[in-house]
């Protein structure tokens, strides 16, 4: 969730291009970060009839509970590796829901391999994860599967991390090889807490160091700021997404209460009360409901991943407890 700073040579024409109104729309791109920190009927809004949401990750290999009854047509589920971890045991559990019948079609790499584990990040060397990617995920593009590479932070450092993670990744699978061979991906995963200003240079960077590769934006929020801001933010972004052809998802961070959120508690999908605000109707394809983020009576209820997190644990302290018990 690092920030870089700016450059100056951004889209400006593209940007004012860009309405800040809101309106009713529905994308196959939009997606949900699954982070269930608040009651379980909160889980509840995402798949929803009618809802634009399409398909969800939640940070783990295999699907949440509460969607297990979903086929992936309905409501696809994709498994990440969030971490660094011994044997294949990421490889076995995709391939065994092949095998059930799930059609996964797509993975995603490590969650912020680059970033501190106190912020929720993997925090990973390149060698180290190269090494893991060739055990667990390299293997799945042979299934078909399409492979996303981990997900860096909206720092500086997110580029040289995959640059060189991409060249340990190619020293090990040409090893014995009489000439050079690259390891496998088929989308970059971005992440970007900021303005649309450094989202559309940060998703220019990402373009120029891997061009004509598609873009997955699957964590992205305007953080800790006023809620015309934050509106503005989302459906600026939101527009955006949907006009490019380079984009193939995206998934909003905010799916939860403000009380949960560490992000801002103007990011959110929900209020206090579980009530939809304007960005989560708007997520869902829906109107604006006038519900104020920080309305409602704040609830003492802990994440139910069985980590005994209290309902003052921040969202990123979460996901990093919740997904290190897999690990």
């Amino acid at each position: 969730m690092h920030r870089p700073s700016l450059s100056a040579g951004l889209l400006l024409a593209v940007i004012l291009n860009i309405h800040s109104t809101s309106a009713q729309t529905s994308s196959p791109k939009r997606g949900l970060v699954s982070v269930p920190v608040g009651p379980a009927s909160d889980e509840r809004n995402w798949d929803r009839p009618g809802s634009s949401i399409t398909w969800y990750y939640n940070y783990k290999a295999e699907p949440s509970q509460f969607y297990a009854d979903k086929t992936q047509e309905e409501f696809g589920f994709v498994p990440m590796l969030w971490g660094a971890t011994s044997g294949t045991d990421f490889y076995d559990s995709v391939t065994a829901q092949i095998k059930a019948g799930r059609n996964i079609t797509h993975v995603l790499g490590f969650n912020e391999p680059d970033g501190p584990t106190q912020y929720g990040g993997s925090n990973i060397l390149p060698s180290v994860a190269a090494s893991v990617w060739v055990k667990n995920i390299e293997p799945l593009a042979a299934l078909g599967v399409k492979l996303g590479l981990p997900g860096t932070t909206g720092g500086w450092g997110g580029v040289p991390w995959l640059q060189q993670f991409l060249g340990n990744c190619s020293q090990i699978v040409s090893a014995g090889l009489p000439e050079k061979k690259n390891c496998t991906y088929d989308f970059v995963n971005l992440h970007w807490y900021g303005n649309f200003e450094g989202l559309a240079s940060h998703m220019g960077t990402y373009a120029a160091a891997f061009p004509n590769v598609t873009q997955w934006i699957t964590e992205y929020a305007l953080d800790n700021q006023d809620l015309q801001a934050t509106q503005q933010f989302f459906n600026m972004s939101m527009e955006y997404f949907d006009r490019l052809e380079s984009v193939g998802r995206y998934s909003y961070f905010g799916a939860f209460r403000s009380q949960y959120s560490n992000v801002g508690p103007n990011v959110v999908m929900l209020n206090n009360d579980g009530n939809l605000t304007d960005i989560g109707s708007w997520y869902l394809g829906g109107s604006a409901t006038g519900i104020d983020p920080q309305s409602g009576t704040k609830v003492n209820v802990g994440a139910r991943s069985g980590a005994g997190a209290s309902a003052a644990v921040l969202v990123a302290t979460w996901i990093t407890v919740w997904v290190s018990t897999l690990l």
